[in-house]
């Protein structure tokens, strides 16, 4: 049994006394700066129906959509009898704990709340914040991997399998990096490619719908190597939270494209 060997990145960039810099803050800063560049970039394009200015008003909120999102809803999908023998723990963000599906729902009440402060079309806000998210989503995944953590499962017959630390001494797959390449370079491709064709550009919601039903399809398929999280293990019909979670994604995002596909073009 062989297994490459985990290239054992420190976490930490650098510091200064106390405050220090990690791979993990560096992927938030990067894809939330990032997105936001593209988002500026493609509200240039017809039909226009933002400004880049805001879009920038528009990234505060969701930032605190991210943040109280992703940490309740990992608070509530995954460990919410811990936490709610321990309530002050849920303050203790950096101990870690966020939850894309929770993120997702506080980016959507953003989108929701700060449509109606500005008077613009959600479904177009949306369809930028979709066509972006896979930036920060592929940066996140890669941060993943570099702490060495949410590691796959045992593969021992995979030539690139790796050992990682913590994971015992067993080579697993580099799931991290599968889900990398699906939920953010794949998913940034296939929603770029659908960007460019105008006729859905001037149907809001079809974009949303894509990126909800890609990201779920490649979440589901990610998990069957991703080691399900050792405190939840696999639920119903051996599927892992992930996965369960990811299925009404996958319907919500039929139905955006379907309630576009019947509203008139803009």
């Amino acid at each position: 049994m062989s297994a490459l060997l985990f290239p054992q990145i420190d976490p930490i960039i650098f510091s200064v006394g106390p405050f220090a810099v990690r791979w993990y803050a560096l992927a938030y800063i990067a894809g939330l700066f990032g997105g936001l560049w593209y988002m500026r970039w493609l509200v240039k394009r017809p039909p226009a129906l933002m400004t880049p200015e805001q879009i920038d008003d528009f990234m505060l909120w969701a930032l605190g959509g991210v943040v109280l999102g992703g940490r309740l809803g990992y608070v509530l999908f995954y460990k919410a009898a811990y936490y709610a023998e321990h309530p002050v723990e849920i303050f203790k963000t950096w101990e870690g704990g966020m939850s894309f599906h929770g993120g997702l729902l506080g980016v959507t009440a953003a989108i929701l709340l700060y449509a109606r402060h500005a008077e613009i079309n959600k479904w177009y806000l949306a369809d930028c914040i979709g066509c972006a998210a896979p930036l920060g989503l592929g940066l996140g995944r890669i941060a993943n991997f570099i702490n060495g953590e949410l590691w796959g499962r045992v593969a021992p017959d995979v030539p690139w399998a790796m050992i990682f630390p913590g994971a015992g001494d067993v080579p697993r797959h580099p799931s991290q990096l599968y889900q990398a390449g699906l939920e953010g370079l794949a998913l940034f491709l296939i929603l770029f490619a659908c960007w460019r064709v105008e006729s859905l550009r001037r149907r809001p919601g079809t974009l949303t719908g894509i990126f909800w039903i890609g990201y779920g399809v490649f979440r589901c398929f990610g998990e069957f190597f991703r080691e399900p999280d050792a405190f939840l293990g696999f639920l119903v019909g051996g599927f892992t939270m992930g996965q369960l979670l990811s299925l009404p994604m996958i319907a919500f995002g039929a139905f955006c494209i379907w309630r576009a596909r019947r509203a008139p073009a803009v």
